[in-house]
C-alpha cells in the first residue's frame, strides 16, 4: 500500500476484525478502503489456492465463494464485510485516544498482558521495538494547560 500513498499510523489485527489509523494526501479514505479490501481479498484467495498443505482449503474457498455469490457487490468471492466504521480523527488528542484503544484490544481480549507484547499490532513500534511493518508514528501528544 505504500506505493499507493497510504500512511499507516496504527493498526491491530484481531481474530475477527482489524483496526487501523490511516491517511493519504492523495486519496479519499473510502477509496483507500476499497482498494485495500480488493487487494487483500485477491491475495488471500490466491494464498489459499496455492497452499497445498492446508487441509481446509476447499472448505474455505467454498465458504468465501458462497458469500460472494449472495452479495451483488461481489463477483464470486467475499472476504470483507461491506461496511466500515470510519471515524475522523480531527485532532491529535483523539488520534492518541484511538491509538490507545486499538493497542489495548488484545490486552482486553486476554491474549497478552501488555500491548507491546502483541505481535500483530503497531504497539511494538510505539514502544521502540521492531514491528511487523514500518509505520508513520503519530507526533507526540503535547498538552499544555
Amino acid at each position: 500500500m505504500q506505493n499507493k500513498g497510504l500512511e499507516i499510523y496504527g493498526w491491530c489485527t484481531m481474530t475477527s476484525h482489524i483496526h487501523m489509523i490511516i491517511g493519504s494526501p492523495a486519496d479519499k479514505p473510502e477509496r483507500i478502503m476499497q482498494n485495500m479490501k480488493r487487494h487483500t481479498s485477491e491475495q488471500l484467495k490466491e494464498a489459499i489456492k496455492n497452499n497445498y498443505s492446508e487441509s481446509r482449503k476447499e472448505w474455505m474457498l467454498w465458504m468465501k465463494e458462497k458469500a460472494g455469490k449472495q452479495n451483488s457487490n461481489n463477483i464470486n468471492f467475499q472476504l470483507w464485510q461491506q461496511h466500515n466504521n470510519p471515524v475522523e480523527l480531527s485532532n491529535q488528542k483523539i488520534a492518541w485516544q484511538k491509538l490507545e484503544y486499538i493497542h489495548q484490544n488484545p490486552v482486553k481480549a486476554g491474549i497478552v498482558e501488555k500491548a507491546e507484547d502483541y505481535l500483530y499490532s503497531s504497539a511494538r513500534n510505539y514502544y521502540g521495538m521492531k514491528g511487523l511493518m514500518d509505520i508513520d508514528l503519530l507526533d507526540p501528544l503535547i498538552i499544555t494547560i
